[in-house]
């Protein structure tokens, strides 16, 4: 089974964040722009926060609050789970799905090296299984 390092390889390990006061409008302008449902909310090179797409749903559109003059800070989820570049893509995958998370933070020896999403695992599963299918098929072809 492939790592989590296999996935930052071919991903990237480039860091979208933000800081806790930034304003969630600009989150969501920045997350939008760059095609993220979630961004890093960094204070230099500490990881203090997650704040997601369905952060502002919940606790921004829903609570009738303002884009413009609300913080990340007051909405973004800091009861963090993360893993480590070295953990497996299934370990991961079982960690988002007990947990019912989307996005994971990579933090290895406290330093923040990516971000995974469960569309990332998923897109590795199917990946690992199309080469065994193809694996399969050339022992049975012979």
């Amino acid at each position: 089974m492939k790592l989590v390092q296999h996935l930052l390889d071919r991903k990237g390990t480039e860091l979208i964040s933000i800081v806790q006061d930034a304003s969630v409008f600009d989150a969501i302008k920045l997350m939008a722009d760059r095609g993220v449902g979630s961004l890093l909310v960094m204070d230099g090179s500490d990881l203090r926060g997650i704040v997601t797409e369905r952060d502002y749903a919940r606790k921004v559109i829903v609570k009738g609050r303002s884009s413009e003059s609300t913080e990340v800070g007051e909405i973004m989820s800091t009861d963090l789970v993360t893993a480590t570049s070295r953990q497996t893509v299934s370990e991961c995958m079982t960690l988002m799905t007990d947990r019912r998370i989307r996005h994971l933070p990579i933090v290895d020896d406290d330093v923040v090296v990516g971000l995974i999403s469960i569309g990332d695992l998923v897109q590795a599963i199917i990946s690992d299984q199309q080469e065994e299918i193809e694996q399969l098929e050339q022992y049975i072809s012979g």
